[in-house]
């Protein structure tokens, strides 16, 4: 459960020094402790005021234990929910949009909005008096400093992927690590139903499973092994068609090569306007038609916002439940 409710509040700033901390003008107003230490023994060692966190952007002192916690991608919210604490605050993927709906709504409650990924407000972050912010290089290496002027900040490299590892690095920035530990536990164990369900190893080896997803505005993507879903299938063991069984982070098609999306299964999400993606002018051809999958009953639509930015293990979890609903015999 979350402890912020226990901890006691600083005083607010003045205006005046809110708004000098966040246009970066005077490094010494921080609102809490710095976001940068001296040189660490080892990554999460103790510090006087807390522990030292190594991370993507250096080193940072966190609290013991944090409580009031900002998370500017959806990776770091699903790293804090599944972890046991509901953030003060969070950016979301458009304006106006929600939070990440697969999560649990009672542990979305209260968490204030702070702006969209990538464009986070840096006075309403400030104004959450956060003890720990935490994002990732590819979102927020930009605005790092003035971030680390809030409050210690930690940045992961990237997303995607190294999913396991950042959330590792999370929990040691959260001081959570045997609840992380305990979520890679139940990973895994999910992981061996699920291929237990399929049939065992050798049959779950033997499907070729893609994941497309049409894109409004954009051609449409067969993903790879190097994305989040490309590592829980990897995860999983089951079989890749041969043209997406490789590094790399997607292939792009038009409807004119609806040939190379061959496979056993295909999951499938929608991100924008369906209407403004090549969805109709694929699934109304005659390529698509004969796709193996298709004529066997084997292509399922899937939530866009948890297969392609539901990054976690709270968000993992829930793809493997869909994969078995949708494959176990």
């Amino acid at each position: 459960m979350p402890d912020a409710a226990d901890r006691p509040l600083p005083a607010l700033p003045t205006r005046r020094r809110l708004l000098a901390l966040t246009a970066g003008l005077a490094s010494g107003l921080a609102l809490t402790a710095c976001g940068s230490a001296g040189p660490a023994k080892a990554g999460g060692s103790n510090a006087p005021d807390g522990r030292v966190v190594r991370h993507a952007r250096g080193e940072s002192t966190v609290p013991t234990r944090a409580g009031r916690v900002v998370v500017l991608d959806t990776d770091a919210l699903d790293s804090a929910v599944t972890l046991g604490i509901t953030p003060v605050g969070a950016t979301t993927v458009a304006a106006g949009a929600p939070l990440s709906a697969y999560l649990p709504a009672e542990r979305l409650a209260g968490i204030k909005t702070v702006g969209t990924i990538g464009s986070p407000d840096l006075e309403a972050v400030a104004a959450l008096r956060p003890d720990v912010i935490i994002s990732n290089q590819v979102r927020d290496d930009k605005r790092y400093d003035e971030l680390s002027k809030i409050a210690p900040t930690v940045l992961s490299r990237t997303t995607g992927p190294a999913w396991k590892e950042n959330v590792r690095l999370h929990a040691e920035a959260l001081g959570r690590q045997t609840e992380a530990a305990s979520a890679e536990q139940a990973y895994r164990a999910k992981l061996a139903e699920v291929v237990a369900a399929l049939g065992g190893p050798q049959k779950a080896a033997a499907l070729k499973v893609e994941v497309a997803r049409f894109l409004a505005g954009a051609p449409t993507r067969l993903y790879l092994n190097d994305t989040f879903v490309g590592s829980i299938l990897a995860d999983l063991g089951v079989g890749r068609p041969a043209n997406q069984d490789k590094p790399g982070f997607s292939i792009e098609i038009s409807p004119e090569q609806v040939d190379q999306a061959a496979a056993d299964v295909i999951f499938y999400s929608v991100y924008g306007d369906a209407a403004k993606s090549d969805q109709a002018k694929i699934v109304g051809g005659t390529l698509w038609k004969s796709l193996d999958a298709v004529r066997n009953g084997k292509v399922f639509q899937v939530d866009d916002n948890l297969w392609m930015l539901g990054i976690g293990y709270t968000g993992a979890g829930l793809i493997l439940d869909r994969i078995r609903q949708d494959l176990a015999a």
